[in-house]
């Protein structure tokens, strides 16, 4: 039932938010978008799950995130989406972009996990009847299979788009030569990958590194970074030691063994230099991938509507000097 109390603001396209085109297509993202991966799982409360969705959209974010194992537990956040998008965002869905993927572990058994074709359709089968969507806009393989043929994966997207189940198709964590092959295969299917998702922040620049910043672009793919934050290490919530409501106490992906005495140190090195910007660490690093104009949109995580702000305060500021940059460069080399 539609909640006849929800009106989202309707200067929600002039609150500061910035659309990039991904890559040579007609889709335009918002720099930040919003990310499920945590904190809207059945853990979670709906109220305050539908609180920060509400928000986001009041912002001018269009574009959320999603995945079918995203929780805990696996499928609920699709199901708590599923659930507002019934209660609050079915008049709205064509200003959305809501994108999904499979391919990590997700039921029991041989096909609830990685890239076969068996897998990829029973995944967007169940995400669809999850958030009571008819499509998504764009859904990604999750990672890379290295037992799957290749050939398999790919024309499962492709299927998958002509069935209108998605309108795109992405890429998520594909090494370079996996990545070369899977775009070639969407393009010669009439299928081109509208995005490829990486992880990538100031601690992590793999994307650059191994060329796959640019060899999205010279596949007209967007590139749509995720874990901006590191998890928080990115944040000031490390500056004076574990607090007891973080990631690394609640135990998960993040580990203590990640926040090394040399992690430390350069956490607090690069938190001076956002304080001489007059931002927050987590509003520089933020404005650091934002600086680069082959980066389409950054996901971030929301564990409140005030965090959600802090993020969006990045957006005022993604401009460097050239002695900020060289500065960052040198505390990251140490």
């Amino acid at each position: 039932m539609t909640d006849p109390f929800y009106h989202p603001a309707e200067n929600r396209y002039q609150q500061g938010m910035k659309y990039r085109r991904a890559g040579r297509s007609g889709i335009f993202l918002p720099e930040i978008s919003l990310g499920l991966w945590h904190n809207f799982g059945d853990v979670d409360t709906l109220a305050g799950s539908k609180q920060k969705l509400h928000h986001a959209f009041d912002c001018g974010i269009t574009h959320f995130d999603l995945a079918n194992n995203y929780g805990p537990s696996n499928g609920s956040a699709e199901e708590t989406f599923g659930q507002i998008m019934k209660s609050s965002f079915a008049p709205y869905r064509d200003e959305l972009f809501i994108s999904t993927k499979a391919g990590h572990d997700m039921w029991p058994g041989p096909y609830g996990t990685w890239g076969s074709r068996k897998s990829l359709m029973a995944s967007i089968d169940q995400s669809l009847r999850r958030m009571n969507l008819e499509y998504v806009d764009i859904f990604y393989s999750h990672r890379y299979d290295p037992e799957t043929p290749l050939e398999e994966t790919m024309q499962a997207l492709v299927d998958i788009v002509r069935q209108g189940k998605a309108l795109y198709v992405g890429l998520s964590k594909y090494p370079y030569e996996a990545a070369c092959r899977a775009y070639q295969y969407l393009r010669e299917h009439d299928v081109p990958c509208l995005a490829y998702q990486g992880r990538y922040n100031l601690f992590n620049i793999e994307p650059e590194r191994e060329h796959i910043l640019e060899l999205a672009h010279e596949n007209g793919a967007g590139f749509i970074a995720f874990s901006p934050l590191a998890q928080g290490l990115l944040t000031n919530r490390y500056l004076n030691g574990i607090p007891e409501d973080s990631r690394i106490a609640r135990g998960g992906f993040l580990k203590a063994s990640a926040l090394t005495p040399e992690v430390l140190a350069r956490i607090q090195a690069l938190n001076n230099i956002a304080l001489r910007r007059g931002q927050t660490l987590a509003e520089m690093s933020l404005a650091w991938l934002l600086k680069d104009k082959l980066v389409t949109s950054v996901i971030v995580g929301a564990s409140s509507v005030e965090q959600l702000d802090d993020n969006l305060k990045a957006l005022q500021n993604t401009s460097f000097s050239e002695a900020e940059l060289k500065e960052i460069n040198e505390v990251l080399s140490k």
